[in-house]
Order: structure tokens, then sequence, then C-alpha cells
């Protein structure tokens, strides 16, 4: 039997987003049908708004609900259970089909799909691989930003740069992944913690989280003032001068500026002792970027990615869940803004301002 949904709807060409609705279909075998609690609002999806398209889009991907109709061959949820939507697959590793995006048809004859997942809609069919089963007493509206803002942050640090107790780490852009990244960072023990972004109010709301210091990029060069804020006197590099900069800097915005100062800022070697530090981009870039070599050679300094902080959704979702019952993830306190769904595209309009301090959801 058909499912009525309210769902967001990108046009092809420019314009606001516009709420459509419309019967889902019966899940395919491998699909599942949530009725959904609350969604993110992931800066992310503005690149989706602002770039050309060849057809209607329909975007979010991060949530909390309950599942209403699961397909034939689902078996790892069923109907009532409470769970997390995400973009990434539950477990990769152990896949035994490729995940597949949806496209739905729309009463005026056209359509309008998604590579993954959309959840920027009061009920959504989903591929079963992006479908984690948690445990019904979450949180129903806060713990929507665990399938990618705490997954993208936190993972970035745990899983793909693997910080060690004592590691010096500098994150660039502490809005709502910025910030998943602080608080892993500091449940892992790294010291110094250096936030930077040019805000001065994020800045501060990001010492809620964990930050040890803050920089305004604004207000000087941020990387001289990381260099300046972990110089190493009894190190000394190939050109004979102190070891200084951070072990790891995490760029969490992705444009080309903040892309090469991570570089520059991460640590440089100890000749013939210790390699240079490790540089991760974690935002989504939207230009190339170029990278000093000299200084990546001379110093052993590394740059790498970090797709949806290379995590599985099976295993890790659960931990930050419990990070959030232990204190240690205040996700009540990183949702800084509720929107209703009829609200849409002022919640996008208040991010791209740079208006959310932390992480903006849209509640069903």
């Amino acid at each position: 039997m058909p499912v009525p949904a309210r769902v967001a709807v990108l046009p092809q060409q420019t314009g606001p987003l516009e709420i459509v609705s419309l019967d889902l279909p019966a899940p395919g075998p491998n699909q599942v049908i949530v009725k959904q609690y609350a969604s993110g609002v992931c800066h992310s999806q503005l690149h989706n708004m602002h770039n050309p398209r060849r057809s209607k889009l329909i975007l979010g991907h991060e949530s909390t609900g309950v599942v209403v109709e699961v397909g034939a061959e689902v078996d790892h949820v069923q109907v009532s259970d409470t769970v997390l939507v995400t973009w990434v697959p539950r477990d990769a590793i152990n896949a035994k089909r490729a995940a597949k995006g949806v496209t739905l048809e729309l009463p005026d004859g056209s359509s309008a799909s998604t590579f993954n997942v959309f959840t920027w809609a009061d009920t959504a069919l989903v591929d079963e691989q992006y479908v984690v089963k948690v445990s019904p007493d979450i949180n129903r509206e806060v713990s929507a930003i665990i399938g990618c803002a705490v997954m993208t942050g936190a993972g970035a640090v745990e899983n793909t740069a693997q910080v060690k107790a004592g590691d010096s780490v500098a994150i660039v852009g502490v809005g709502g992944v910025g910030l998943s990244a602080v608080v892993a960072a500091k449940a892992l023990g790294a010291h110094p913690i250096i936030a930077v972004d040019l805000d001065d109010q994020k800045l501060e709301f990001a010492k809620q989280f964990g930050a040890t210091h803050t920089i305004n990029a604004a207000e000087g060069d941020p990387v001289e003032k990381i260099h300046a804020l972990t110089v190493q006197m009894d190190k000394r590099g190939i050109m004979g001068k102190p070891v200084s900069g951070a072990d790891f800097a995490f760029d969490c915005i992705g444009r080309k500026q903040t892309m090469e100062q991570i570089v520059a800022a991460v640590k440089t070697g100890y000749f013939g002792a210790e390699q240079g530090g490790t540089a991760v981009l974690v935002g989504v870039p939207q230009t190339s970027v170029e990278l000093n070599a000299a200084d990546i050679l001379h110093n052993e300094k590394k740059f790498m990615g970090s797709i949806g902080g290379s995590c599985c959704p099976d295993r890790d979702f659960d931990k930050y869940l419990s990070w959030y019952q232990q204190g240690k993830l205040d996700l009540d306190v990183m949702v800084t803004e509720r929107f209703g769904l009829d609200q849409l595209n002022e919640a996008t309009t208040a991010l791209e301002n740079g208006e959310i301090s932390g992480r903006a959801i849209l509640v069903f």
C-alpha cells in the first residue's frame, strides 16, 4: 500500500526547495520505509543546491526514525524498530550487494532522485544498507546528526587519523563536523586541541566541547599561531630549526585556502628520527588546491582525505550514542537550531549565512 509523504524537492533549475506531497511506493526487496523524527541540515547539501544538476534532487542524509515497512529480503530491521539513517553503507566490508539510491515519481509527472538517501522528508524510502538499528530509548531529535556530522568529524579523528593521547590537533572550521572532531580529540586524550574559525562565538562554543586553544583566522596568520603553540625546542628539523606544528590538522571546510593551510600547519619532521605531521581533508572541496611540494618532501608531511570519517555505522553508531549517554558528546548543546519541514529554506539560508553556531535539525 502506498505511504503518504511530504518531501523537499530541489528544482533542476535555480529556485528554492519545494515541499511536495506524494505517495511513496511499496518498498522493494532491499528497501525500508522510515517515518522520521528528525533530520540534520548539513553544509555539504548547499553544494548540491548551488552546483549545476541534470534533474530534480531529493536531499538530506542523516536522520532518526522508526521503520514502518520493510522489503522481503530485509532481515536486520523490522517494523517498529528505531533507526538512524546515514549516507554511508552500514557495513561495506560484509555487504553482499551495492547500495542504491532512490528515484521518486512526482505528482506532476517528473522525477527526483538521490545518489544514496534523502532525509528532508517526513517519511523516506531507503536502501536497507543505509539504515542502522539502535535502542528505542535514544533521544529521537539530537541523535539525528550522528549519521553525518558526528560520524564525519569524530571518525576523521579516530578512524582516519588514528589520533593518540598526547597528539597535538588543530581543527579548522568548528561547525557541527568540526565540533564532533573536537569531541573525539578530547575523548582520545589529544593536547593541545586548537580550534580555528573566523567567528569568535563559534570559537568560544568550541571550548565547551574540549578545545584548549582558539585562533580567529581573521586576526592574523593561523598557521603561524599554530606553530607558535606547538614548538618543540628539543627537536630540530632538516633546516636546523625547532620542530613545530600540529601532529594532525583537520580541514572541516574544504576551501582552497584552508586546504593549503592545514598542510602548512602540521609539524615539521624531526630529521632522521620522526616524520612530519598529517593534514586531513574532511570538508567537501569545491576547488583545486596547490600544495607546497618542497615542504611535504623536506618535512615528510602527509595530506589525506577522510570521507564519512572512515566510519562503519554498524560498528561506530552505538559508540557515539554511548558517548552521548556518558556526557562526552553533548548533542543537546551541539544542536543549536530546530526548524520544521516548511521552514527548510530558512534553515539552509541561515546555514549559508553562518548563523548556525552548531548544527541545525529539522523536526517532524
